[in-house]
């Protein structure tokens, strides 16, 4: 049974327009990150040094006063994140009861070497642990990444049937999955990847059992609208795309020729905000993309 909080934040992601930040870089992204908001890998000498680093520009983006739940409808974390407190708050808790952001966990542990053109996850040994705790501080889903880099049947069936039985496990725990098969924008098979993307994902949303519902996270398709049956499908809360590499003007102009499909964008969402800025000019420059961002969204 869904909490009264749970049930608000289906609601808002349902019904509600706007689009969802990705603010989940970890890892070996989180240098690439720092150094696109202007900080040099020579301003950190550790690990922890570097997550204290990212926290606080995710804590600046967060806190500003143009990122709001009127036009962000949620916000993917990453563990570390959920671990740390945002002004005295638990981070989740800070997204949904201070700015109605509902907050998403980043759970993949990154990607296996390639295989039949496509890179599986990671196992996920500590999955369990990681869902009870995003339960017990309000989390209402997750997100897990693995990428399609060529048009091989074997490894699409292979890529989209591990996403939903990792899928159906976190639905048990009580939490919506973001399925993100991602294909490659750099793929000499793009389209064709794309096609037989789609029709795993169709096979597999069509096994679910009475009161499964999935949220999908695709690459923008080449050929618009293509993913149509997707977003109208009945198990299917919301398709979410991500940026995968495009400027924020390019993807926000591919995502305006798929209704129905709102952005979940990371490196576009914060491109030009920077760790410099006066704090007039970040929220100017922020507020700038997130209301671009919205408008592609809203179509």
């Amino acid at each position: 049974m869904a909490s009264q909080a749970q049930q608000a934040m289906l609601d808002k992601i349902k019904v509600q327009k706007g689009f969802i930040a990705a603010l989940d870089q970890s890892g070996g992204s989180t240098p690439k990150a720092l150094k696109l908001y202007g900080i040099d890998p020579s301003a950190y000498s550790t690990d922890e040094e570097m997550f204290d680093m990212v926290h606080a520009m995710r804590t600046r983006i967060i806190t500003s006063d143009v990122f709001s739940g009127e036009r962000v409808l949620g916000a993917i974390l990453f563990e570390n994140t959920l671990d740390r407190e945002i002004e005295g708050m638990p981070s989740a808790k800070f997204l949904w009861e201070k700015k109605r952001v509902v907050p998403f966990l980043k759970v993949d542990k990154g990607l296996e070497d390639e295989a039949n053109g496509v890179q599986l996850m990671k196992p996920i040994p500590t999955l369990d642990t990681l869902l009870a705790k995003a339960v017990a501080q309000d989390v209402f889903g997750t997100k897990m990444r693995s990428v399609v880099k060529l048009a091989n049947h074997e490894g699409i069936k292979a890529i989209v049937a591990q996403q939903f039985e990792v899928g159906k496990q976190i639905l048990a725990a009580g939490l919506v999955p973001i399925i993100e098969p991602e294909v490659d924008i750099n793929s000499p098979e793009k389209a064709e990847a794309e096609a037989l993307l789609k029709l795993e994902i169709m096979t597999q949303l069509n096994l679910l059992n009475e009161g499964q519902e999935v949220m999908l996270k695709l690459t923008l398709p080449t050929q618009d609208n293509f993913y149509k049956e997707l977003v109208d499908h009945p198990k299917v809360i919301k398709v979410v795309a991500l940026s995968g590499g495009y400027t924020r003007d390019e993807a926000n102009a591919k995502l305006a020729e798929n209704p129905g499909i709102i952005a979940s964008f990371s490196r576009a969402l914060t491109e030009g905000v920077s760790a410099q800025q006066s704090q007039e000019e970040f929220d100017s420059t922020l507020d700038a993309a997130i209301e671009s961002i919205y408008q592609a969204s809203k179509s």
